[in-house]
């Protein structure tokens, strides 16, 4: 997967310290989905341009 970025990292930390609606499983089950979602694009990205994948 790809590494945290600093919108998520801050995102994160609001979710879990104010929770206000979310569950903290719910907020890491998001980040994960989310850091799978752009792996796949960045994957899909290179592959369309013809870059070697690594």
């Amino acid at each position: 997967m790809i590494g945290y970025t600093l919108p998520e990292i801050r995102h994160l930390l609001t979710r879990l310290v104010l929770r206000v609606t979310a569950t903290v499983e719910h907020v890491w089950a998001w980040s994960c989905f989310r850091r799978r979602r752009q792996h796949q694009a960045r994957r899909s990205h290179y592959k369309r341009r013809g870059y070697p994948l690594t």
